[in-house]
């Protein structure tokens, strides 16, 4: 459950009240790009693809077609069904793919345990082990081409959100801009419109940093005046231009506008899709609300408002349906004179709001990307300390904005960026759709058939659609493709040699029996202080140490591997983070810690993390005492113990941590006391557990060293030049690159060392 519903604020996530004023909230943050489709929706539907008669069968067609691509997809698929495939609360695409990993062996992640399953937050229905497994379910765990094929499809639906991140800020300002070309002549529209859409951009992408929580109270407001301003002029237009245009909705209507328009009709519908846009956000961020706030807010105002705007329109066009320019096709040609001007600032505002949210939904996607070691690593920036989720990524927020100018600059017409915007949106939801019929049949064990029905019920519609868009390549499509092809590209090189590195550490890792040999008489001597040896592999010790001992002979007092693993669910409590175990005799004080990370959760500063790694040795050490448990002295983890949850000692393990800081050229104090005196308990009169409890306070006031791998990778002699280029060339190009391991754990640069190592792949 996302941490903003405990507080004061939301007393009881289910309660009336908070539903409501979730349903509120939630209008401006999902349906701001739903709701500004309008806007563009008709003029990309009949920009040069359908020609118009005397009889009103194109314009009833295409409303048709609206009216039940509405019905279908948005209310009937994602808020009746795709709402409900929520993992843990969370949804989107990482969301669907985390919980088929969890109900069927076909993670290609690293690192996986089975310990994992002992967190709260890991609801799995039926383990992994059940002896009645479907046959689909077996056939996805036998075949790893499918483990790699359903990477691949999860790849090209985040890739899809983020070419959508470039693409609707684009169609959305310039569509909202174009309200100025009725009111200024055709010479001075096409000086304007362009360099007015660059300029709010620049301020949209500029204004960032300073994080939604700061203007996100106006974007409710802003929302709701824009559908009441959209649902008014549409009951205008129908009682004053054609009160029979509800005739339309009619599904004879779609099959007449096929038949009679026929190729040009179909390739239409690339333009129709984008009624739907924005649907997918209201999966997206259901971490963030809940179910009945989306499906409230979408069925009582969105989803009416979205109707009767479209039938407005097409009331009006029944009666200007020979039309001398495509400019009279647009939204505002349907805005009585007299108020054009307030409702083009409205329409303006809620570009900017709807653009703003496709904007968040990458930020969030590319963190959940990196998180799962599918994207570099990139500066992730948390820009509200009381809402969950709300980051800023400078690299990313900076890429969008080039590329979003470029579309704007260089199509400045709806109709290409719709076909671009087009391909996009329709990608994702079938990429919805095909997840979802799989979490049908692994997650809640409903017949085969049901989930082939659902699949090919919506698959069939998206299809179609997807369709119309493909013909459209060389008229703007080709952007949407273009994009997902170099992030894919970027996403599954960074997957692939992660991957292959973390096999070659598990292959050329230092046995227990190395480490527990290493003394005094051989040259190593144990230096003051804490060394956090940070490592992928969660047994034996890493090859990147066994190169700093080679070295540098000697190590710290307390020696800690550290290994960092994000595991597919969305959040991880506090209390089960930490899985700590020791490594070899108690006298050698080495342990063993794996921090567990879900993929939305939010990353400790430094100080906050080594204070409660310590804190998180201490409860071990006295739990070990009172519970006497195997010592890690092979390459296994039977030792390891989630200390928190089962500690009798979690609420004064670590009795106070004092944090004393005196700025000087080296660093920081810290002072760690466990008020080893004042606790009387009979394990705590164990002189053996006093003194490593002392040892651990004292090598804590001497500071902390912060090991870290530097990797280079080569490919293995003999490799092919595609291999080579990949890895030598396209990794290696986005390592130098990217942000270092370093600024991605928040490492003091004062207190860091790090090991070169080569990899050979």
């Amino acid at each position: 459950m996302d941490p903003e519903f405990g507080s004061a604020k939301y007393p009881k996530k289910d309660s009336w009240r908070t539903i409501l004023l979730l349903a509120y909230e939630s209008l401006g943050v999902v349906y701001g790009d739903l709701s500004i489709s309008p806007l563009y929706v008709y003029k990309s539907t009949f920009a040069e693809d359908i020609t118009h008669s005397e009889t009103n069968e194109e314009i009833f067609g295409v409303l048709s077609f609206v009216f039940w691509s509405l019905t279908l997809i948005p209310l009937f698929k994602y808020v009746f069904i795709v709402l409900r495939a929520d993992d843990n609360g969370q949804g989107g695409t990482f969301a669907l793919y985390s919980l088929i990993c969890r109900h069927a062996n076909v993670s290609l992640l690293p690192n996986k345990q089975v310990s994992d399953e002992e967190l709260s937050t890991y609801k799995v229905e039926n383990s992994l082990e059940t002896k009645d497994k479907s046959w689909i379910k077996n056939m996805l765990e036998k075949h790893k081409n499918l483990h790699t094929a359903l990477l691949l499809v999860v790849m090209l639906g985040t890739c899809m959100v983020v070419g959508d991140g470039v693409l609707t800020p684009a169609i959305s300002v310039f569509s909202a801009v174009s309200g100025l070309e009725l009111s200024m002549s055709k010479e001075y529209h096409e000086y304007a419109v362009v360099p007015i859409t660059c300029f709010l951009i620049l301020c949209l992408f500029a204004l960032q940093h300073y994080g939604t929580h700061r203007v996100g109270f106006l974007f409710a407001p802003i929302i709701i005046l824009w559908l009441f301003c959209m649902a008014t002029l549409g009951i205008y237009n129908i009682l004053h231009w054609n009160p029979h245009v509800y005739q339309a909705l009619s599904p004879y209507y779609m099959i007449k506008f096929l038949k009679k328009t026929k190729k040009g009709g179909w390739m239409s519908l690339g333009g129709i899709l984008l009624c739907m846009t924005g649907s997918e956000a209201m999966f997206a961020d259901l971490g963030h609300f809940s179910h009945s706030a989306i499906q409230i807010a979408f069925t009582a105002l969105v989803y009416p408002a979205l109707v009767l705007g479209y039938m407005g329109q097409a009331a009006y066009l029944s009666q200007h349906h020979r039309i001398s320019t495509i400019y009279q096709i647009g939204f505002y040609a349907t805005v009585p004179e007299s108020i054009r001007w307030p409702v083009l600032i409205v329409a303006i505002l809620a570009a900017v709001v709807g653009s703003q949210t496709i904007i968040s939904g990458t930020f969030s996607i590319i963190n959940q990307s990196q998180s799962l070691g599918c994207f570099p690593r990139v500066k992730v920036v948390h820009t509200s300390d009381k809402i969950h989720g709300q980051i800023y990524i400078p690299e990313i927020n900076w890429m969008l904005m080039i590329l979003c100018l470029a579309v704007a600059i260089g199509f400045r017409d709806t109709k290409s960026m719709g076909n671009a915007s087009g391909l996009a949106v329709i990608s994702v939801m079938l990429v919805t759709t095909c997840l979802t019929s799989l979490v049908i049949v692994l997650c809640w064990n409903k017949p085969p058939f049901l989930a082939l029905a659902f699949l090919l019920f919506f698959g069939s519609i998206e299809s179609l659609y997807l369709s119309a868009s493909l013909i459209k390549f060389r008229e703007g499509a080709w952007v949407s493709i273009l994009l997902a092809f170099l992030l894919m590209t970027v996403m599954f090189l960074w997957h692939y040699t992660t991957i292959q590195k973390y096999l070659f550490d598990l292959q050329n890792k230092v046995s227990l029996d190395w480490l527990l040999a290493l003394s005094e008489s051989l040259g190593i001597a144990r230096v003051p202080g804490i060394g956090l040896v940070y490592t992928d592999l969660i047994s034996g010790v890493p090859a990147n140490f066994s190169h700093f001992i080679t070295n540098l002979p000697a190590f710290h007092r307390v020696l800690v591997f550290v290994c960092v693993k994000y595991i597919p669910v969305p959040f991880v409590p506090a209390a089960e983070r930490y899985l700590v175990g020791r490594v070899g005799p108690p006298d050698h004080r080495s342990y063993r810690c794996i921090v567990r990370y879900g993929y939305r959760d939010v990353h400790q500063d430094i100080d906050s993390f080594e204070s409660e790694l310590v804190a998180s040795l201490a409860d071990f050490i006295r739990l070990e005492a009172s519970y006497p448990m195997e010592n890690d002295i092979g390459d296994g983890n039977s030792g390891l113990t989630v200390v928190g949850r089962t500690s009798p000692f979690s609420t004064h393990a670590c009795n106070e941590i004092e944090e004393a800081s005196s700025e000087g050229p080296i660093g920081r104090t810290k002072k760690v006391r466990f008020l080893v005196e004042e606790d009387r308990s009979t394990w705590m009169m164990d002189g053996r557990v006093r003194e490593e409890l002392r040892e651990l306070e004292d090598a804590c006031e001497s500071g902390t060293a912060f090991i870290l791998g530097h990797s280079h990778v080569r490919t293995k002699p003999g490799s092919s030049i595609i291999k080579k280029l990949a890895v030598e060339v396209g990794y290696n190009f986005l390592k130098r690159n990217c942000r270092g391991p370093d600024v991605a754990l928040r490492v003091p640069p004062a207190s860091l060392l790090e090991v070169g190592m080569v990899y050979v792949l």
